[in-house]
């Protein structure tokens, strides 16, 4: 590219804060940091092995035949002396396959499938990102999957987590770990840094926890306890687990219990059940009424609404109502995560998702039209990843050393450039970039490059058109009414150069487009070119 041209783009990209280098290959760095992933509720592979034979079948995540095999094989009950979830199966044992120091089980959930794959990845772009920088399986780069039906605290889980740690550990040459969890992930992680903080501090030097939701997710799981949850929509629920067979499965599981919306934390709205019924006076008049519950109100309705809730297991009826005993036990559970402390020469970080409208109360029926049956939810959403609430994320009780909010659905924010971009900073893998600043989350992205030369009658002339995206942090966000009224800001620059000879002259021209700011992006447009003139 021509002297002038380049030095106008060189120029941008700096006023822009923005190094862009590409690696053509995957290297290995010996020096890196070594990094544990870990996943949150239902992101593990999980292997029902048989008792008497050993033989080993994956029962999640699998497409074809899934319903089935969830309710022969997954299907549990929670026995309150150990605290553990038991399937109901008494020939199985649920184990999680430890192929790839672990990755494997949090990478794709389901490696047979081939078209639309991307459905089941887990970790599996961040793998392959952090590939890129230098990570390598077995030596810098581990994962733990685990049996996301036990609490988060159940004593096998934490015995497995220790020894995870102690293997990473010896595998790096003694170096401490940096781990990154998701989701459910960070109310684990938290729940060992509580339970055994000596062990955090001897192996774990950084931890970050993404889209953990540390007070809960309130509108999720309370739709969960009343209807059941379902991963996909439409058609596709044929192929897959349905939402009542779920449902079983969800009513007995700690973890999910672990992950109803604290009432001790004070909520800017503090997130309700809510039900339209139709009831009758003493002298026989109908009224429409709005009954309207708090987090610990709504146990009475959960309690009420699964007392006759029972499944047919081989011909046999269990009854599966609302567990007081794992509420009891998620309590506790609750207690431990509030004496966490972050030990001492351990940083810990918090990225949460933005952007997304997030379940965080629940109504049932309206005032036109009151329900007697709980099958049909609204919800009243606040900010956050659709998931978790970013008011739920952001309040981990921890001394952080940032808090980052990042546009993006809940699971899909694991593929986020935008996080890549923050994680690589924080790990201090590749080439460290002078004009990025995590605290302010400021990322530029690039999205368009186009460069066009030709010659005509002695005219060299070069044309080039570069577009970014800048990802900002600014919760003072114009609206969207009020960005699309503004007009976008244009600014130029010009430059020319005649040779000694007064026989050869150069002119190089750009425009910048600045786009108003909406939902925490804004677009910039360069269009800049290059004449050439040989007399």
């Amino acid at each position: 590219m021509v002297v002038l041209l380049e030095e106008i783009v060189q120029s941008l990209e700096m006023w822009l804060k923005l190094l862009r280098k590409r690696e053509l290959h995957p290297y290995v760095n010996p020096d890196l940091d070594p990094v544990l992933l870990v996943p949150g509720v239902a992101g593990s592979i999980l292997h029902a092995v048989d008792y008497e034979n050993g033989h080993a079948e994956r029962v999640w995540v699998r497409i074809f035949g899934a319903d089935y095999k969830l309710r022969t094989k997954l299907w549990s009950r929670f026995d309150p002396s150990t605290g553990k979830t038991v399937s109901l199966d008494p020939k199985t044992s649920i184990m999680v396959p430890e192929d790839r120091h672990g990755l494997y089980a949090i990478d794709v959930l389901d490696p047979d499938m081939i078209i639309g794959r991307e459905f089941v990845y887990y970790f599996h772009d961040m793998i392959i990102e952090m590939i890129k920088w230098g990570f390598q399986e077995g030596k810098t780069l581990f994962g733990f999957g685990y049996d996301f039906r036990q609490s988060n605290r159940f004593q096998e889980t934490m015995e497995c987590f220790a020894a995870k740690l102690e293997s990473v550990f010896t595998a790096s040459g003694g170096k401490r770990m940096n781990i990154i969890s998701h989701s459910m992930g960070g109310i684990l992680v938290k729940c060992f840094m509580s339970l055994h903080p000596d062990v955090f501090q001897k192996y774990v030097k950084n931890w970050i926890a993404i889209a953990a939701p540390f007070q809960g997710a309130p509108g999720y799981i309370t739709s969960t306890f009343l209807n059941g949850m379902s991963f996909v929509d439409g058609w596709e629920q044929n192929f897959f687990i349905s939402k009542w067979s779920m449902h079983q499965l969800l009513i007995e599981c700690p973890s999910i219990y672990e992950l109803m919306a604290c009432p001790e934390f004070h909520w800017k709205h503090t997130p309700r059940l809510e039900i339209w019924r139709k009831k009758d006076d003493d002298d026989g008049n109908s009224h429409v009424m709005l009954e309207s519950y708090s987090p610990e109100e709504s146990l009475v309705v959960f309690n009420e609404a699964l007392l006759s809730n029972t499944v047919d297991y081989h011909g046999v009826d269990i009854p599966l109502p609302f567990n007081l005993d794992i509420l009891k036990w998620a309590t506790e559970t609750r207690k431990i995560l509030c004496s966490a402390v972050v030990p001492s020469g351990v940083k810990f970080y918090n990225i949460y998702g933005l952007s997304l409208e997030t379940p965080h109360s629940v109504c049932y029926g309206c005032e036109e039209s009151p329900v007697k049956d709980l099958h049909q939810a609204e919800y009243t959403c606040v900010d956050g990843d659709g998931t978790v609430p970013a008011e739920s994320a952001k309040a981990d009780g921890l001394k952080a050393e940032a808090r980052v909010g990042v546009p993006g659905e809940h699971r899909g924010i694991l593929s986020e450039r935008h996080v890549f971009r923050i994680l690589k900073h924080w790990l201090k893998a590749g080439e460290p970039d002078p004009f990025y600043d995590p605290l302010n989350d400021f990322v530029i992205l690039p999205t368009a490059f186009e460069l066009e030369r030709h010659k005509e009658k002695g005219f060299q002339i070069t044309s080039l058109k570069e577009e970014w995206e800048i990802i900002s942090r600014d919760l003072e966000d114009d609206d969207t009414n009020m960005a699309n009224n503004r007009q976008p800001m244009v600014g130029s620059v010009s430059f020319s150069k005649v040779g000694k000879n007064q026989s050869r002259q150069e002119e190089a021209r750009a425009t910048l487009v600045i786009n108003p700011q909406a939902e925490g992006k804004q677009h910039i447009e360069l269009n800049a070119f290059h004449l050439s003139v040989n007399v």
